[in-house]
């Protein structure tokens, strides 16, 4: 082998050997921001569409276009468990009347 193929092989080999680690790094720690993975579609976004459980071979719908894998519900696509918004109001307490009953 001349010294061209053997760079080329060392290229090769170096370039999957990082694309291998930041793949163990991604696993491990998302960049999906502080929010942890969607527990449902596992960081994805994505799961499998309705049409493509109980079709007869065929799949394809509205829903997912045609690829047998819909936006996940629970996450909205994301992939991220994110936290939802909530107005909490709150109320004083009924105060007594003159005769002890609240109202």
């Amino acid at each position: 082998m001349g010294p061209l193929v053997l760079t080329q092989l060392a290229t090769g080999l170096s370039v999957l050997a990082g694309a291998a680690i930041v793949r163990s790094v991604m696993d491990q720690k998302p960049m999906a921001g502080p929010f942890p993975r969607c527990p449902t579609c596992n960081g994805s976004g994505r799961v499998s569409c309705f049409c493509s459980r109980w079709s007869d071979g065929d799949s394809g719908c509205r829903s997912c276009a045609g690829s047998g894998r819909m936006a996940c519900s629970s996450c909205g696509g994301s992939g991220t468990g994110r936290p939802l918004p909530v107005r909490v109001t709150a109320r004083p307490p009924p105060t007594n009347n003159s005769n002890g009953r609240s109202f």
